[in-house]
């Protein structure tokens, strides 16, 4: 029988706790939308700061109009965001044009801002493969649906930014369950002994669908699994737009500094189901939980804070309600009046040169179509 020592080897309490210090949530505005953090404050112009609250309130409106359509069968998958805004919004209001924005199935908002039509947005919904092309310009990938695999291509498109010598990064989202998936590991750590450009963000809204993120990892937070990667790792409050575009903003700059990658967790909350698929939340979320949160409401907050400084007003949110309405209504009839999709359209776009197999059944197919 093995001898025992005779003190501890490692002190697991002091341990954990030099840990839980480290990676203290990151916050500028509290949820009264008074300013708790003055010298982290980001440079924004009143301008900026409206267009930002544009943006989440525009966002907001879609989310609720997705919806009602998805209940209407006008659209098809539809994952909701109401809740994540400050999160979603305001890290790709962070970035240049000329950074890549790698999404999960929940970010179609950042690439709506990031470039892509709403009409191809609403496309992509419906499984129409218009909706995968993005115009000139928009460098974005597609919505990726498997779980955390978008970590993986952005460590691989941000080490292809930096051979190339671009002044830009990758950024990509997931959720908590996604830091539970082996590609996430993979994605940071392949990144981090790169130094690749990228800009790893963690949706924490708490729930892995049903699945509680206590339940997903005995780590006390998310942005700790960076020290495992040799990376940059911060928690900030997903809730705060402030303090998100600050983050984000900073990870960006150490990026293209080439002082490489950086994961941020956002600590953040989806107000309706999963997708809506048939998710029901309130078999796994207490109401008191959805009120907690509710009452952390980004767009409540941020509409606070701008309204203290005199530069933001009821009318002027309505006339972007309405403006959102009015956009939204605009694309969905495009997306209804464009082209359905083919079989031998998906054949056409699959290859640059058709297999002789492919030809024979090409033919057949258009033969059939054009009946």
């Amino acid at each position: 029988m093995a001898a025992k020592t005779k003190g501890a080897v490692v002190d697991s309490k002091k341990q954990f706790e030099a840990i839980s210090k480290q990676f203290e949530t990151f916050q500028i505005l509290n949820e009264e939308g008074k300013v708790v953090n003055e010298t982290a404050m980001p440079n924004l112009t009143d301008d900026q700061l409206k267009e930002l609250m544009r943006r989440m309130v525009y966002t907001r409106i879609l989310d609720q109009r997705s919806i009602s359509l998805n209940r209407q069968g006008r659209l098809g998958f539809y994952a909701p965001t109401a809740g994540q805004e400050a999160s979603q919004i305001a890290s790709q209001y962070a970035l240049e044009k000329e950074d890549w924005v790698l999404p999960g199935y929940r970010d179609v908002p950042q690439i709506i801002w990031h470039g892509l039509p709403l009409y191809q947005a609403f496309l992509f919904s419906r499984g129409h493969f218009h909706g995968n092309q993005m115009p000139e310009g928009v460098n974005c990938l597609s919505p990726q649906i498997i779980i955390g695999a978008q970590y993986i291509q952005t460590a691989g498109v941000a080490l292809g930014l930096k051979k190339k010598g671009k002044q830009a990064v990758a950024i990509t989202y997931t959720g908590d369950g996604g830091a539970s998936q082996g590609d996430f590991y993979e994605g940071i750590n392949f990144a981090g002994a790169y130094k690749a450009p990228a800009i790893f963000v963690v949706q924490n809204n708490r729930y892995a669908i049903s699945t509680p993120v206590e339940k997903q990892s005995a780590a006390q937070t998310i942005a700790q699994k960076a020290v495992a990667a040799g990376i940059v790792g911060v928690q900030v409050d997903g809730m705060d737009p402030l303090a998100v575009y600050a983050a984000v903003r900073e990870a960006r700059d150490r990026a293209v500094n080439g002082d490489g990658p950086t994961l941020i967790e956002t600590l953040t909350f989806r107000y309706g189901p999963h997708t809506m698929a048939g998710d029901d939340p309130t078999r796994y979320r207490t109401k008191e939980t959805e009120n907690e949160w509710e009452a952390k409401d980004p767009l409540v907050r941020f509409r606070k804070f701008l309204e203290e400084k005199g530069i933001w007003s009821e009318e002027e949110e309505n006339k972007v309600i309405e403006q959102a309405k009015e956009d939204i209504k605009e694309a969905i009839q495009k997306a209804d009046k464009y082209p359905k999709q083919k079989v031998t359209d998906l054949m056409e776009i699959m290859y640059e040169e058709m297999p002789y197999n492919l030809k024979e059944q090409y033919e057949i197919y258009k033969a059939k179509e054009s009946k």
